[in-house]
């Protein structure tokens, strides 16, 4: 959610009963004091940072929630054992995000209080085994005791309900709330994932670090790279610096990395981040009802 979820919509998803997450990948460390600072202001509710742990100012990050008493911190891209004792030191709930049961075993061992399985659907960056939600949740919930939360390709009640089924206890929505009015994401990135169909995702870069994005020229140009068998260096070439940022929170659909996951194709409207969460919860319970409703039939 980098360049998507600032404090605006962290509590907005809060204030709505939900748990909203400030995405701090994509700031510097005076800018994640200000989000989290205002977040503070703008809601009672508990709420979270995640913080990418290849992010070069991990260590002041992880200085700045202490300091201001963030209640829970979700890991995520590196070690989770590198950080969790002196979060949980600090008194903060750590959740850390994981796409292979290998890796939600380390995080379990290293001693987080939960774990988010990530399927292969989702948005930005990815696990490299391409496995799918539907795989990974089940198999995940199996190997670990600790609460696991599911996500990739839920963004309605009909799919969180599902994930409950897999033993999920909780999911996280990245792509639905993207394309919430309280996200910062530019509002043509936004009408632009309104806008697209079934196919128009794809994981990439995994020579360097996989990612599911929309497609466009910079996607093209990367494409173009993989069929004159470009090595990792050539391929850092063209990604360049910032393209995430010129292309989610700028607006540059043509040059930018658009990162999104697939369940785009079933987004069609941009939303507040309460009636989101409203229409999630009423289609989780009609959902209940119908499934109840049919066991009784039976």
């Amino acid at each position: 959610m980098i360049w998507n979820s600032g404090w605006r919509l962290a509590s907005a998803v809060s204030n709505a009963g939900g748990l909203g997450i400030i995405g701090s990948g994509s700031m510097y460390p005076n800018v994640l004091l200000e989000h989290v600072r205002k977040c503070k202001a703008a809601t009672n509710k508990p709420f979270a940072v995640n913080i990418p742990m290849l992010y070069p100012a991990v260590e002041e990050h992880v200085a700045t929630v202490i300091a201001e008493r963030v209640p829970i911190v979700f890991t995520s891209a590196g070690n989770p054992a590198t950080w969790t004792a002196k979060l949980k030191d600090a008194g903060i709930t750590v959740v850390h995000v994981t796409a292979s049961v290998k890796f939600a075993l380390k995080a379990e061992k290293a001693g987080v209080d939960a774990v988010v399985a990530e399927g292969f659907e989702a948005g930005g960056h990815n696990g490299r085994e391409e496995t799918t939600t539907l795989v990974l949740v089940p198999l995940v919930r199996d190997a670990v005791q600790v609460p696991v939360i599911a996500a990739g390709g839920i963004a309605d009640g009909r799919a969180m309900l599902a994930a409950m089924a897999l033993g999920a206890d909780g999911v996280q929505m990245g792509s639905r709330f993207a394309c919430s009015v309280e996200s910062s994401a530019h509002p043509a990135f936004k009408q632009h994932v309104v806008e697209s169909r079934e196919g128009d995702t794809l994981l990439t870069l995994k020579e360097l670090a996989p990612v599911r994005l929309m497609r466009n020229k910079f996607f093209d140009e990367v494409q173009a790279a993989y069929a004159r068998c470009a090595t990792p260096e050539e391929l850092k070439q063209v990604l360049g610096r910032a393209r995430a940022k010129r292309g989610m929170f700028e607006g540059d659909l043509e040059e930018g990395e658009l990162e999104i996951g697939q369940v785009a194709a079933g987004i069609r409207e941009v939303l507040p981040a309460a009636v989101i969460v409203e229409q999630v919860m009423k289609e989780f319970e009609g959902e209940q009802r119908r499934i109840a409703a049919m066991g009784t039939a039976w």
